[in-house]
C-alpha cells in the first residue's frame, strides 16, 4: 500500500460520501477502516463510503463486467456492506465524469443490487434507473416511543419500511433504529421512512438508514416512499397504465421519482463533488486494527 491514498468527498441532496478510487481493487477496506473514514470527528466524515472498483477486478461484480465497467462497492457509515444506495450511485457517476471515465449521456454502474442505468444530463442532474420495487407480503408496524404506525414493506434492492405520519417530528431523533414488528421481518435491519404530505404528488420524509442513523437524504428511500404513496393514492402505474411521478422533499433537498407502468423506477437529482485529498495510509492501517 502506498503511503498516501487518494480520496474525494461528495454528496447527493446532502447524503454525503467518502469516495475511494481503487480501479484494481488493491486497497484493503475492512469495516473498522470504513467506519474510521466515515467518522465525522476523527475521520473524513460521511454517511457512507463509495469504493470505486472496475467490475472485472471485484469478485462480487466480475459477472457484471460485460454490462458495466465500474462497480460501486458501497459501505454504510458503520463499515457494514449494503446492497444499494441511490444517492450514492449519482455521486459515483459524478466522480466517474470528473475523472474522465464517463461523459454526458448514458452509463451503466454495477451494484450489489444489480446493474443500474444512469443518465448524466447537460443541466447537471443525474437520473438513475433504480429497477423495480418488490412489495413483500405481510403487515409491518414501526414504533417511536409510545406511537406506532402501519408501514409498507418495500424492497428496492435493500429493505424499507414506509410509514405515513401526521408530523415528521413524531419520528423522534432517529439516531437509533426504530423498533419494528414482526421481529423477523428484517433479519439484516431496515431503512425506515416517516412521511408527510406536502401537496398533490408531493411528500416529505425523514429517514433512519440502517448502519448510518438519520441522514439528510436516502435515494432508495425516496423511491420506496413514492411507491408507497402511489399505492396509497390509488395511482399504481401497473393498474392505471400511467406513470406516477412524485416530488420527494428530503432534509437535504429534493428528488423526483417516476414509476412507469412496467414497474421500472427512475430517480432524478443532483450530485456534487466538494473536495479531494489524500489519506495517510499508516493512519488508515492503524484505524483498521
Amino acid at each position: 500500500m502506498s503511503t498516501r491514498i487518494g480520496f474525494l468527498k461528495g454528496h447527493g441532496t446532502e447524503n454525503d460520501f467518502v469516495i475511494v478510487p481503487d480501479p484494481d481493487n488493491v486497497i484493503d477496506l475492512p469495516p473498522a477502516a470504513v467506519a474510521a473514514l466515515c467518522d465525522r470527528r476523527a475521520g473524513i466524515g460521511g454517511d457512507g463510503l463509495l469504493h470505486v472498483v472496475r467490475s472485472a477486478a471485484h469478485p462480487e461484480a466480475e459477472e457484471m463486467a460485460a454490462e458495466a465497467e465500474w462497480f460501486m462497492d458501497y459501505r454504510n457509515g458503520d463499515g457494514s456492506v449494503a446492497e444499494m444506495c441511490g444517492n450514492g450511485v449519482r455521486v459515483f457517476a459524478r466522480y466517474l465524469q470528473r475523472a474522465g471515465y464517463a461523459g454526458e449521456g448514458d452509463l451503466a454502474v454495477a451494484t450489489r443490487g444489480g446493474v443500474k442505468t444512469v443518465h448524466i444530463a447537460k443541466d447537471g442532474d443525474i437520473t438513475v434507473g433504480m429497477g423495480k420495487a418488490r412489495l413483500p407480503e405481510g403487515e409491518v408496524t414501526v414504533s417511536v416511543g409510545e406511537r406506532s404506525w402501519p408501514a409498507l414493506n418495500v424492497n428496492m434492492g435493500n429493505p424499507h419500511a414506509v410509514a405515513f405520519v401526521d408530523d415528521l417530528a413524531h419520528a423522534g431523533s432517529l439516531h437509533s433504529p426504530p423498533p419494528f414488528s414482526p421481529a423477523g421481518t428484517y433479519p439484516d435491519g431496515v431503512n425506515v421512512e416517516f412521511v408527510v404530505d406536502r401537496g398533490p404528488r408531493r411528500v416529505a420524509l425523514r429517514v433512519h438508514e440502517r448502519g448510518a442513523g438519520e441522514t439528510r437524504s436516502c435515494g432508495t428511500g425516496a423511491c420506496a416512499v413514492a411507491v408507497a404513496a402511489a399505492r396509497r393514492d390509488g395511482a399504481d402505474p401497473a393498474v392505471t397504465g400511467t406513470p406516477a411521478t412524485y416530488t420527494v422533499d428530503v432534509p437535504g433537498g429534493t428528488l423526483v421519482i417516476t414509476e412507469r407502468p412496467d414497474g421500472e423506477i427512475e430517480m432524478t437529482g443532483p450530485a456534487v463533488i466538494v473536495a479531494a485529498g489524500e489519506i495517510d495510509a499508516e493512519w488508515l492501517e492503524s484505524a483498521a486494527r
